[in-house]
């Protein structure tokens, strides 16, 4: 979702009054790219050669491949073309700069959601966005634990982290959540790199204030992000599991909202992008239609100290707003529930939750 002020009308090919094509079905998008669109991706006939094969791959992740050979394309030429135009002033937009996104609730557990943001993920990156894809996994966890007779334990929402359970984390996140995405996103045409907030010293963690109640619990001391830059230069997805060392080595368990939001500041991110389990801010917290679409951080304090905004979503609201005073442009709370919501909030008008401007 994009700020008014933020697209030129002269660049928008379709009415404001008109209702994106990209929020009808997404089989519209199980179709192939026009070589003419890769004069809008690549700066070069040797970036369209790369560019094209993966946007391909991407799309046809979300379809079924015997469908696809059995039936013939339904969709008209013409309306797939004006699809890709609707799409061009948003991929001219940041193309060439950074996103970070962070990944967990439903979007994680359920697979046919999980493919949807493997496939937009590949297709932002096919099209220049340079990605940055953080995650967690508080279900993994938990299904360990209990596989291992542990119980989990939460304290506030937060999970109080022993030693042993501070393995686990490490073995789940790092060790298996980790692999797996890299997996889905290389076989879906991309090029992923897995990585924990140890490597490279990416994340540097302290003990969180409750600590003595959370144990290896911790918070982001410091950022360097020197190890991910090549990597994003190179049109390659950094995957990054939220897992950190303090100074002596000791893993801590952080929270991947937080990591997503430290990481965007560092490197100077276009976007922070929180994919959760809720539509994105409301006015009336028990009304689902009341939506706020765009706000910026002086109404999204005023929301809080008024009450309107309560619970898990409060620490996702800090962490939104401490990246935008570091620097990062635009801050978003989007709906994790609905399939394609990265695509509907970077490349349409419409959205697919709460953006965040400083």
């Amino acid at each position: 979702m994009q700020a008014a002020r933020l697209l030129p009308p002269q660049l928008s090919p379709f009415s404001p009054t008109q209702k994106p094509l990209f929020l009808k079905e997404y089989p519209l998008f199980n179709t192939h790219f026009p070589s003419s669109l890769s004069l809008a991706a690549s700066e070069s006939n040797r970036r369209s050669q790369l560019v094209l094969p993966c946007l391909k791959t991407s799309l046809s992740t979300t379809s079924n491949d015997a469908d696809s050979k059995s039936e013939p394309d339904p969709i008209p030429a013409q309306l797939r073309l004006n699809i890709y135009s609707e799409s061009l002033p948003f991929i001219q937009k940041f193309r060439g700069k950074t996103i970070v996104v962070k990944y967990g609730g439903a979007a994680m557990k359920s697979p046919s959601l999980q493919s949807s943001v493997i496939a937009d993920l590949v297709l932002l990156s096919c099209v220049g966005l340079r990605i940055v894809f953080v995650h967690g996994g508080g279900p993994e966890i938990n299904n360990w634990l209990s596989r291992l007779g542990i119980q989990p334990n939460f304290l506030n929402g937060l999970r109080v982290t022993d030693a042993s359970t501070m393995e686990i984390v490490s073995m789940v996140l790092v060790g298996k959540v980790n692999k797996h995405l890299v997996s889905l996103i290389n076989k879906a045409g991309a090029t992923a790199v897995g990585l924990s907030g140890i490597d490279g010293r990416l994340l540097t963690a302290r003990p969180s204030s409750k600590s003595a109640q959370l144990g290896f619990v911790g918070d982001v001391a410091s950022v360097d992000p020197s190890v991910l830059r090549p990597l994003v230069e190179n049109n390659h997805i950094p995957v990054i599991a939220s897992v950190a060392a303090d100074e002596s080595g000791q893993p801590y368990n952080i929270n991947a909202d937080t990591a997503a939001g430290e990481l965007a500041a560092a490197l100077g991110a276009e976007k922070l992008i929180l994919l959760t389990d809720v539509a994105g801010i409301l006015e009336d917290r028990n009304n689902p239609e009341s939506l706020v679409k765009q706000i910026d951080i002086k109404g999204v304090k005023k929301m809080m100290d008024e009450g309107k905004i309560a619970g898990g979503m409060i620490p996702k609201v800090n962490c939104c707003v401490r990246s935008l005073a570091q620097g990062v442009r635009t801050a978003s709370i989007i709906d994790g529930r609905l399939e394609h919501s990265l695509l509907l909030e970077i490349l349409t008008d419409e959205g697919a939750g709460t953006m965040i401007a400083g």
